[in-house]
């Protein structure tokens, strides 16, 4: 029998958590109500300010600020079934590349933190933007969007292995997490402003779109690289 090529591992692990989680719906609708619940709080704690209070300048981090604690709840409960069955020592029981895992989890989450955006954006906009008018180039925040949801998922990915054993894993998460994609969602929100309120393409949007870029590029191959030690340790 001959043994599957590293493309069929990769594959038939993000098929498991596909099927998985579109069985269930765990981990999709626990962030999805989560999302909604915190822009309800911003509804609450933005409905007294006064009307000089400019919402499109505020937007990106608004925007980022959701998406970030919207991910450290997905990323928490991504290896929460491997941890609670034995899935994962299991998987590690069998001869193949730990950076396999690595790459079908963090493709995994990617794409789970990709649906929730897509439900996120519509809610964001019909809470903050109706009565604003965004500038013309606001479609371009599709791509700091996607550009900072892979560095999100591949270094949330490898933080998550590391603390799936850990006592208390939601704030170890949170603590590891966060200074570490800083410099990602410094220039994540940097890009989203821009195109939402108007400014610099040319300058301040693509210079962070590149850093957001170059992070992505970093992060995500030190993650790569380190993950067998981290899941072996």
């Amino acid at each position: 029998m001959n043994k599957p090529s590293t493309f069929q591992q990769y594959v038939t692990l993000l098929r498991k958590d596909l099927q998985r989680e579109f069985r269930t719906k765990d981990m999709l609708s626990s962030m999805g109500i989560y999302a909604l619940l915190v822009l309800v709080v911003y509804g609450a704690a933005l409905s007294q300010t006064a009307r000089q209070f400019d919402v499109l300048q505020m937007s990106g981090g608004l925007l980022w600020a959701l998406i970030v604690f919207t991910s450290l709840l997905g990323l928490n409960r991504s290896f929460s079934h491997e941890k609670e069955n034995g899935c994962l020592e299991g998987i590690m029981l069998v001869p193949l590349d730990r950076s396999v895992v690595f790459l079908a989890k963090a493709t995994s989450n990617l794409l789970f933190l990709l649906v929730v955006e897509v439900v996120v954006l519509p809610l964001f906009y019909f809470f903050f933007l109706t009565t604003t008018q965004p500038a013309s180039t606001w479609p371009m925040l599709l791509l700091p969007l996607l550009v900072g949801t892979i560095g999100i998922a591949g270094i949330g990915t490898l933080l998550s292995t590391i603390t799936v054993n850990t006592r208390g894993k939601d704030v170890l998460l949170a603590v590891l997490f966060i200074p570490l994609v800083y410099p990602l969602l410094y220039a994540c929100v940097s890009a989203t402003t821009v195109v939402v309120a108007g400014g610099d393409i040319e300058g301040v949007y693509l210079n962070a779109l590149l850093l957001a870029a170059g992070y992505d590029v970093i992060m995500v191959l030190l993650s790569w690289v380190l993950y067998d030690f981290v899941v072996s340790a």
